[in-house]
Order: structure tokens, then C-alpha cells, then sequence
């Protein structure tokens, strides 16, 4: 190694000062760090893509370049994978390798001009292990999965963030961990220590080469970005010798001359001293060089100069030699073999194994929106029975979610319209007066969480919500376009430029809906119908349902329904239902039904000989019997629609909007009782107009099936199976 070099390395280990050196260097490292801040934003917010692999990947990576001891950690995790009989390949880049393409090798059989040395090794050491060498790793990872392989650990790859991961596990050296402090070029640093904040696992590897009250301050510099519950420690320790020349191992205080290219090889000395050699010389060259018989000539002189008894190497050494037949050991030549062992092994393959469990978020806007993600949050749960699966509304507490046992992740967000963008320019002023903003600011610090945690999140609802999970939790969506159709204007050009740039898939209400939006878009179902998921059998009956919403304001508009159904009972005794919302406050509900003369008895509302039952049960669960729909509703006026029920509401601004969606299934009418019981009487007695709107629905509505391909998607793209079985298999 040149003087040169042997002061820079001396510089950016931190171990020496060296002026000219800190000149050339420091401010290209500035640089460097300038372009890593925008390129992490970037990826925070979404505008890099990160892209989900479709197995369980364990990412094995480090802050500084070399000498961590990755290639035998990550040796040691394919064999617990093996261990547990479960499918294992590596991906890594390799190093040096000369091919583009994605190869896969087994056996340590390769070139390594053309794979690189450590992917050699690795597959030496882990026979019948699938290795692929990938310049796109991702590419790597889709051929292993075509190999049969369930699991894939990553080497080497923590900056490769282009690629998901279920585990991100980083070694630092606890000799030297940081270095100078400094990036590249002027330090050992990749990017800045406070990068371990994306890391689920750190393992101080060499723990035992320094002394404890060492080591204790370097588990607290750590803690300071990970919990102390996820720092762990691990050793090389020695597991035989690979001899040439034949001979037996050595035995104590021999006399040896070490060379090495790799990361640290003041490590590979140590190793040797610890097996009770003697280092009398030793000679050092770039991490990953490839050995000429030149370099082989002047070491073996250098070593008959010492009269030492052996020369020795690394393992990973050996693939960057000149075949065997060129040179000739004129001094026998010994390879300690080594192994990487973590301490407190149980607690960490337990910590492993509870961060490789699925953790699948869905989020909704609205709602009706809620209504859809609980269905398909159900759905997940009966699929992946074994992965964690949560809510982050952005309406409302979430109680829909709660109610069927989901955790909600997102902070609450109860505004007076209940909602976020409304029709009206005036309850958007009111929304912002409650807080909207300061809830906004609240759910993206929540995603923020999130970041990196949970797979690709299913988002319920409309364009918002894609910018909102986007800016959160950098991550781009699979998306079901609940919102909007061509029958309701359809996307604006930038939402069609959002949703094709920035989500995963997305599957519409309708087909021309997926026509207009392009290659991103898909057709199979309506998402709104697949409330019918959790309903019984639709029969129709003779009930008449009134729907007063689900939003507070429902506690005024009940009495539109209420005197209607007074006047219809008039004209001849009916049989009413109401639905109640869970979302709406039931003692103030119940306590302006009072005031307008209705008493509540257990589960009905009655008035002189007038009885209303009520239903605190989903739309999807009370519609069964019914044959018209008072409603005032959103999402569950489109059910009933779908269902063939026709549709009597009110004129006002957003019932306007619905009506381009339900087309000729709904009527609207002025905001009075009187108009709402007419209406309802004459489609109830025209057979003619019953049918025609009946027919309406249905057809505009479509067919439910959208949530299911979803979760197909996911399987088939994003291995979400795989993921919950191997995470059931670990348990």
C-alpha cells in the first residue's frame, strides 16, 4: 500500500489528523452530503420510488464501507433459514463483477471476473443456496423468486433504498465504527450517522476487540437512533483451517505473514493473534483487488526474507487470485475459516422474526370511504391471518375500524362537516376554524412513523389521500378510486398524471373510469358493491328505509324523514327501518328525535301508533326486505342503488354531484318532507318507474369483486402469502 494511501487511511479512520489531505477531500464530502439530504427527501416524500420486493427480504448493510463482517452475518442467517427449513437466496451486486446481467450461481461455481469474489464465497460456503449477482437488484430478487426460493437476504444493501425490505439489519464496527466522523471521501461514512433511524436491527460485530466501558458508549452513541432493545452484538470466531500443501493446522506462536484486501484488515491480524500466532509481517492492498502472480512473487519473497512458517489470507482472498497452477507455494499457505455468531442469539431472532411479521395499513378519506377500507381490511385479515393489519382514517376517530377490532394509527380528525375538501367554501372555513390543519400536520407526523415499517399501503378514497400517504410516509400506494368516475365529470388531467405517476395500481368504480385514466387503471368491480361482503342475502320486501347519514348534521336533516314517513303512513300503514350511522353521537340523535315528538323504545322510535325499528348494523346488514330508500346518505345510497332499491333524496349541491353517479336510479326532490313522501308513493305505485330505476342501479353500479383483485394483486406482485407463511413458519 502507497504512503499515500496509508494516510488517508490513517485520515479517515480517524486515527491520524492529516491537513492537505482534510483540504482535498472535506469539501467533496460536503457535497456529498448536500446531494444525500435532497435525495432522502426526495424519497421521504415519495417523488423516488421505493419499490416492494414480492418475497421477504432481510437487507444486511453497514454506514461505512468494509469491514463489518457482512459476508459471514449474512451466512449465518441463511443457515438459520435453512435451519427452519425455509427456501433462502442472497442478492447482492457483487464487486468488480463484469455482467449486466442478472446471474444466479450455486456452489461457488462462477467466474470471478465476471460475479465478483464475496458472492463466490458465499455460495461456496452455502451449497445449494441460490446467490444472484445483480446489477438492479431488484431484477435479482424477481429471478430467485423464480428459483422457488420464500426468503432473500440482501447484502450489502441499506443505501440500495430503491428496493424495499422487511428487515433492515446494519453491522458496525465496534473497533471503528464512525471513523473520522466524516463522508466519503473525506471519512468511512456512506451517509450520516443519524441513518441508523431506518434501521430495525444494529449489531456491533468485533465486540469483544474492545473494552467494555468502549462498547457501552457506542451502544449509547446507537441508542440515540434505535431502541436499545434492538442493539445487539456479535463475534467472528474461528470454525477450522483450509491448509495447502497439505500439513496440518498450526500450532501456537508459528510464525506468519498476513496479507489481505479487505475492508479492515487490521481485523484479519487480530484474528490471527487470537488463534495464537505470531504476525511477524504482513502486507495490505485495496478491499477487493485482484491478486496478480507479481503481487503473489514479492509477498512470498517478503515472507522467506522473516523465515516465516506460513503465509495466510482471508477466505475471501482466495477468490481474487491468480488460478493455482501460476503460482506456487513456496511457503505453505493457511486460511483461517471463520463464522459469525450473535449474542443473546434467542432474543435476536425473536426481535427478527416480530419485524419480519406483515404490517399492512389501509387508509380511507370519508365515511363511506371507511366503510369500503373495513370491508377490505376484513378481507385482508381472513387472508393474512398471521400479519398485522391496521387503519389510518384521515375522517373522523376511525370508529368503524375499532368497532372490528383494527388498531387505528392516524390521530383523529372530527371536524363540523365531517370531512376534509367540501362542496362549500363555508365549511371549509369552519373545518379550518376546528383545526383541520393542526390535524393534517398531526396524521402526516403519523405516516412519518410509518415510513418504511409497513408495505405498500391500500389507500380508500380520492386523489388527497395519494398526496397525503405520498408526503407521509413516502410510499406510493395501491389505490381504489372510490370518489370519482366518468359519470361524475371524471379525473382532472393532474389527478390522471398523480394516480398513473404516483400509485402502484389502481382499480375504478367502473370501466370507462379505467379507460380514461390509462395503463395504472384497472376494472375488476366495484369497490362500493363489495359492501355487500358482510351482508345477508338481498331480498326485496315491503320496507321502506330511511337514512339520515352518517354526519352530524344528521341530527337536524332526521326530521325531513321523520314527517315523511308520517304522511306516507297516512295514506296506509307501512313498515319503516332506519339505519343509524356508528359515527354519529347517539344521545344527541335520540335527543332531537325527542324534540320532534318520537320516544325511543330499545331499538325502535315511535310516535302515536307509528313504529320505526331502528338498525345500528352496517347498510350492507339492514337492507334485506327493503323496497325503496329515503336517503340522505352517500356511500350507502349508492349501495342501495347497486342493489336495485330506488333512490328518493333531496336537491342540494352535493346530492346534485351523486346524481350524475347514480343516473336515473335516484330522484331528487325539493328539501321537504311533503316532496320526499310523494315522490316515494308514486315510484312505490308505477310498476313501470320502479323497474326503470331498479334497472338504473344496477347497471351504473356494476358488480362487486374490486377488493378481492386487490388482494390477488398484492399476492402475486408483493408475495404478501409468502410473507405471512414464513412469518407463521418463524413462529
Amino acid at each position: 500500500m502507497g504512503t499515500f494511501l496509508k494516510n488517508y487511511m490513517l485520515y479517515v479512520t480517524g486515527r491520524k489528523k492529516n491537513f492537505l489531505i482534510s483540504a482535498i477531500f472535506t469539501p467533496v464530502s460536503w457535497l456529498m452530503g448536500a446531494t444525500l439530504s435532497i435525495m432522502n427527501f426526495l424519497r421521504a416524500h415519495g417523488f423516488l420510488k421505493t419499490e416492494e420486493p414480492p418475497l421477504p427480504l432481510i437487507s444486511v448493510g453497514n454506514l461505512t464501507y468494509g469491514g463489518t463482517n457482512k459476508t459471514p452475518f449474512v451466512r449465518m442467517l441463511a443457515e438459520f433459514a435453512i435451519s427452519k427449513n425455509i427456501k433462502v437466496g442472497i442478492v447482492t451486486r457483487g464487486y468488480s463483477g463484469k455482467s449486466s446481467d442478472v446471474l444466479i450461481i450455486r456452489n461457488g461455481e462462477g467466474e470471478r471476473s465476471i460475479t465478483g469474489d464475496e458472492p463466490l464465497l458465499l455460495s461456496q460456503k452455502l451449497p445449494d443456496v441460490p446467490v444472484a449477482v445483480a446489477r438492479h437488484r431488484m431484477d435479482g430478487v424477481k429471478a430467485l423468486k423464480s428459483q422457488g426460493v420464500e426468503l432473500v437476504i440482501a447484502d450489502d444493501a441499506f443505501q440500495h433504498r430503491s428496493m424495499g425490505r422487511d428487515v433492515d439489519i446494519v453491522l458496525i464496527d465496534s473497533v471503528c465504527p464512525f471513523g473520522s466522523g466524516k463522508l466519503i471521501p473525506a471519512g468511512m461514512l456512506r451517509e450520516k450517522i443519524s441513518a441508523l433511524r431506518r434501521a430495525d436491527i444494529v449489531v456491533l460485530t468485533k465486540s469483544k476487540r474492545v473494552s467494555p466501558d468502549e462498547l457501552e458508549k457506542l451502544k449509547s452513541k446507537v441508542s440515540e437512533f434505535i431502541s436499545p432493545e434492538k442493539i445487539f452484538t456479535s463475534e467472528i470466531n474461528p470454525d477450522g483451517w483450509i491448509m495447502f500443501n497439505g500439513g496440518e493446522a498450526p500450532v501456537k506462536n508459528s510464525k506468519v505473514f498476513a496479507f489481505s484486501a479487505i475492508g479492515s484488515p487490521e481485523s484479519f491480524i487480530k484474528t490471527l493473534n487470537e488463534l495464537g500466532l505470531t504476525v511477524d509481517g504482513s502486507m495490505t492492498f485495496r478491499d477487493h483487488h485482484n491478486y496478480t502472480p507479481g503481487d503473489l512473487k514479492n509477498l512470498y519473497s517478503t515472507a522467506k526474507k522473516l523465515n516465516s512458517d506460513y503465509v495466510s489470507c482471508t477466505e475471501k482472498d482466495l477468490y481474487n487470485m491468480p488460478k493455482f497452477g501460476n503460482w506456487n507455494f513456496e511457503i505453505p499457505l493457511i486460511v483461517p475459516k471463520v463464522k459469525a455468531e450473535v449474542n443473546e442469539r434467542e432474543k435476536f431472532f425473536k426481535v427478527l422474526r416480530e419485524t419480519l411479521r406483515p404490517k399492512i395499513i389501509v387508509a380511507s378519506n370519508g365515511y363511506g370511504e371507511d366503510a369500503i377500507g373495513v370491508v377490505l381490511a376484513k378481507k385482508l385479515r381472513e387472508r393474512f391471518p398471521d400479519s398485522e393489519i391496521s387503519a389510518f382514517p384521515l375522517v373522523g376517530r376511525g370508529d368503524a375500524y375499532i368497532k372490528e377490532g383494527f388498531a387505528v394509527k392516524s390521530a383523529p380528525s372530527v371536524t363540523p362537516s365531517g370531512g376534509v375538501l367540501k362542496y362549500s367554501v363555508k365549511d371549509l372555513f369552519g373545518d379550518m376554524r376546528a383545526g383541520l390543519l393542526r390535524h393534517v400536520r398531526a396524521q402526516l407526523s403519523d405516516w412519518k412513523k410509518l415510513a418504511g415499517k409497513i408495505k405498500t399501503p391500500l389507500c380508500v378514497g380520492d386523489v388527497y389521500l395519494i398526496l397525503h400517504t405520498l408526503w407521509g410516509a413516502g410510499a406510493r400506494p395501491m389505490f381504489v378510486a372510490t370518489a370519482k368516475t366518468v359519470y361524475l365529470s371524471g379525473h382532472w388531467r393532474l389527478e390522471k398524471f398523480l394516480i398513473n405517476k404516483f400509485t402502484l395500481k389502481t382499480w375504478t368504480r367502473d370501466s370507462k373510469s379505467a379507460e380514461q385514466l390509462g395503463s395504472k387503471a384497472i376494472y375488476s368491480g366495484s369497490p362500493i358493491m363489495d359492501l355487500l361482503y358482510e351482508g345477508e342475502k338481498y331480498e326485496r320486501g315491503e320496507i321502506i328505509l330511511l337514512l339520515p347519514g352518517s354526519r352530524a348534521r344528521a341530527n337536524n336533516d332526521v326530521k325531513l324523514l321523520l314527517d315523511a314517513a308520517e304522511l306516507m303512513n297516512a295514506s296506509g300503514e307501512k313498515n319503516f327501518r332506519m339505519i343509524l350511522a356508528p359515527t354519529l353521537d347517539f344521545e344527541k340523535f335520540f335527543a332531537a328525535c325527542d324534540i320532534y315528538g318520537w320516544k325511543k323504545f330499545n331499538d325502535t322510535l315511535e310516535k302515536n301508533s307509528l313504529i320505526i325499528n331502528l338498525s345500528f348494523e352496517s347498510v350492507a346488514r339492514s337492507v334485506n326486505g327493503v323496497k325503496i330508500l329515503l336517503g340522505l346518505g352517500g356511500t350507502a345510497n349508492q349501495l342501495c342503488a347497486g342493489l336495485g332499491i330506488p333512490v328518493i333524496s333531496i336537491d342540494e349541491k352535493g346530492k346534485r354531484v351523486q346524481k350524475k353517479l347514480l343516473g336515473d336510479s335516484e330522484i331528487l326532490v325539493p328539501a321537504t318532507s311533503k316532496d320526499l313522501a310523494e315522490c316515494a308513493l308514486k315510484v312505490l305505485n308505477d310498476s313501470a318507474l320502479y323497474k326503470f330505476m331498479s334497472d338504473a342501479g344496477r347497471e351504473r353500479m356494476g358488480q362487486p369483486g374490486a377488493l378481492d383483485d386487490v388482494i390477488n394483486f398484492a399476492c402475486e406482485n408483493l408475495g404478501w402469502d409468502i410473507k405471512n407463511k414464513i412469518y407463521k413458519t418463524l413462529s
